[in-house]
């Protein structure tokens, strides 16, 4: 700790020369008694000078030693000199001493870090910190030392400005430097947090504002909060997120108790996709209000708890994006709980009321059912657009089997099957067997990795229900255990009409097998995509009011588009939530706002569709043939289309008549005769 240098706290010792007689001064007090001069500044070049007499008769006065402080030993001494412990606030000092937790670089090892434990250890026998939080070395993305002379990082500004401070924190947050490893910072790896955590998240915000405004543009009450709604809520959905919140806030809690920052992202991470790929899709219907109006209230109050709740407890992490969305949030809470920031509210408390770990294990063994049924249709190379006739889910447990019985709906939407079998009798349609992770075996068995992989190939069902039991097995006189082996459930039933996948738990089985009326439905489900990505393109929104039409633009195959569009039209049209109409019903002045001819490929045929803004009147030309001239039914439609369509459906009689005088004649029309209110009610009238 001492160095021979000019700048430094001086080291307390004076000394005659051959250190015989030796004195340690504990204070400015002591050092003025012994010298008679007292200094307030004890920088060396005030202190290097005083001497201390001798208590021998006859000899020299003691004189400081040339040496002074290692700059660790002060900064060791930290604890102590920033209360100026022990002349002033023992108690104060007494109470926070050992600090909870300290943070610096691994390069402190051998600096702050030890000067402090040895001074601790020293005065206290015991550390100065109780948790301590080291963080690697931050390198160039070629592994060298950032050099401003080399240019090997990118600008931090640059950075900051392109994707934000909370992306850049949580890229940090999430590397191995909070382990104490270094990082090799790749500027891509933030731009990833945007992608993976930070869009889907701002997208279930946004279709929650979204919804919460259409209350009021649908002449409803406007949206306020009342999580009494959510928690009543029968929906399973509902429950499972709002459990699923609450078990985020307690897993936050408990990983920042322990200091462990590096945990909190991942999780954070697959909840965002828990809430965006799952509870949102699952219940867009609900949250647009397109059941009951109670139904759609319990959705957005707890899309709304959810979050809030998220929010709060992230604020530490992205102190930027949650006080942008609390912002906006606040508006509709009352303003007795209101806050200036969401930094004010309180830290949230993990509500065990709603902890529900048996809705969190039902769901996640749902997921699991869907992502295999969705890697079954890969590797058939069945689309989900095209449904099958069943699933099959092959499991021993009972409640497992229960689990999934009150998530059917869930399922059949997913895979877009028409039923859900299920099968206890695993044995019949599965046979084990054991894969060794061949990186992790190789590396602690050496040579003998080859002996065990062939004498994991003659295990019985016997021995591998064993293995799964109790998690280890003895294989060649080495115990293996779960992280190195793993196993898998391998379908034996017709494998040429059937796709099994499966995990360390459940097997499913798709039956692959479709008829005409599968075949036609699955052309519906394109023909919606291609209509609404046509929609999405010309910037259409939901409520705009349009016609959609159609036209079968090839010859060939065209009885089976024929038979296709009239087994699927209402299908379509309650997709569309729109007309969907054959192109012969255009009305007089038709002009699309856009169009596109789309190949059906697995079909054989094309079809072209036009999108309009939604026609007024639509006319039976037989009946005005009748009555009228080819040109005065020609200037009887243009007169009408000029006409104001609410004004013109508000003077008629009951809906039901049409009177105007046209070149001083006076028009009568009925409507379901002469006329009808909109092509969808002359198509629906011309064949029912």
């Amino acid at each position: 700790y001492q160095r021979r240098v000019r700048g430094g706290t001086p080291i307390p010792l004076w000394a005659n020369a051959d250190f015989t007689e030796l004195v340690c001064i504990g204070s400015i007090e002591e050092l003025e008694k012994l010298s008679g001069v007292r200094v307030t500044d004890l920088h060396r070049e005030n202190v290097d000078h005083i001497t201390i007499p001798s208590k021998v008769p006859g000899n020299p006065p003691l004189k400081r030693v040339e040496e002074v402080f290692d700059c660790w030993f002060e900064s060791g001494s930290m604890p102590y000199a920033q209360l100026h412990y022990p002349f002033e606030n023992k108690e104060l000092f007494e109470q926070s001493f050992p600090a909870d937790f300290i943070a610096e670089g691994i390069d402190q090892t051998r600096g702050w870090f030890y000067t402090l434990l040895v001074l601790s250890t020293a005065l206290f026998n015991k550390p100065a910190f109780k948790n301590l939080i080291v963080n690697g070395l931050v390198l160039a993305s070629d592994g060298k030392k950032m050099s401003k002379r080399l240019k090997n990082y990118p600008d931090p500004q640059k950075v900051v400005d392109s994707y934000g401070a909370d992306a850049l924190r949580l890229y940090l947050v999430n590397s191995p430097v909070v382990r104490a490893e270094n990082l090799r910072f790749q500027e891509q790896g933030v731009k990833d947090v945007i992608k993976d955590l930070f869009l889907p998240w701002f997208n279930a915000y946004r279709f929650f504002i979204e919804n919460a405004r259409r209350l009021d543009q649908e002449g409803l009450p406007a949206f306020k909060p009342d999580v009494s709604l959510a928690l009543k809520s029968e929906n399973i959905m509902d429950k499972w997120i709002l459990a699923a919140t609450q078990s985020l806030v307690k897993f936050v809690r408990t990983e920042m108790s322990a200091y462990r920052l590096y945990t909190v992202l991942p999780r954070l991470v697959k909840f965002i996709e828990q809430l965006t790929n799952w509870y949102v899709r699952f219940n867009r219907k609900r949250l647009k209000g397109e059941f009951t109006p109670e139904d759609r209230l319990a959705a957005l109050n707890t899309l709304f708890e959810v979050l809030f709740t998220t929010i709060r407890t992230m604020s530490p992490f992205t102190p930027f994006f949650t006080e942008y969305v609390y912002q906006n949030l606040k508006k509709v809470i009352h303003e007795d709980q209101r806050a200036e920031s969401v930094h004010f509210l309180d830290f949230p408390a993990p509500r065990e009321e709603i902890l529900n770990e048996r809705i969190e294990e039902a769901v996640m063994r749902m997921q699991s059912v869907i992502e295999l049924g969705r890697a079954a249709r890969d590797r058939a190379k069945k689309p989900l657009k095209y449904p099958l006739k069943h699933v099959t889910v092959v499991h021993e447990d009972p409640q497992f089997i229960a689990d999934l019985s009150s998530l059917k709906s869930y399922i059949l939407e997913e895979l877009n099957v028409r039923e859900m079998l299920v099968a206890q009798d695993k044995e019949s349609l599965v046979s084990l067997k054991v894969e060794p992770d061949n990186e992790k075996l190789g590396k602690r068995l050496k040579k003998d990795a080859g002996k065990v992989n062939q004498a994991l190939k003659q295990l019985t069902t016997e021995q591998i229900k064993s293995f799964q039991a109790k998690g280890e097995i003895e294989i060649a006189g080495y115990v293996l255990n779960s992280t190195e082996l793993r196993v898998i459930n391998e379908y034996k039933g017709d494998k040429s009409k059937n796709e099994a996948a499966s995990d360390d738990i459940v097997l499913i089985v798709l039956n692959l097998e479709v008829d005409e009326e599968l075949i036609n439905e699955g052309y519906g489900r394109v023909v919606i995509n291609r209509v609404q990505k046509l929609r999405k393109s010309l910037h259409l929104l939901v409520s705009d009011p349009i016609d959609v039409y159609y036209e079968i633009s090839s010859k060939k195959n065209k009885d089976k588009c024929e038979a296709f569009l009239k087994s699927q039209r209402k299908v379509v049209e309650s997709a569309l939530k729109v007309p969907f109409l054959p192109l012969s019903y255009r009305p007089l002045y038709f002009s699309p706002i856009g169009s596109s001819l789309e190949e059906l490929e697995d079909a054989g045929f094309a079809l072209t569709f036009y999108i309009t803004k939604s026609s007024h009147l639509s006319y039976n030309l037989a009946s005005l043939s009748k009555r009228f001239s080819e040109s005065e039914a020609i200037e009887i439609q243009a007169a009408l289309f000029a006409l104001d369509y609410q004004r013109l459906k508000n003077e008629s009689q009951g809906g039901q008549k049409i009177k105007y005088t046209i070149n001083s004649k006076v028009v009568e029309l009925t409507a379901g005769q002469d006329f009808y209110w909109s092509v969808g009610d002359r198509y629906l009238a011309e064949n029912s």
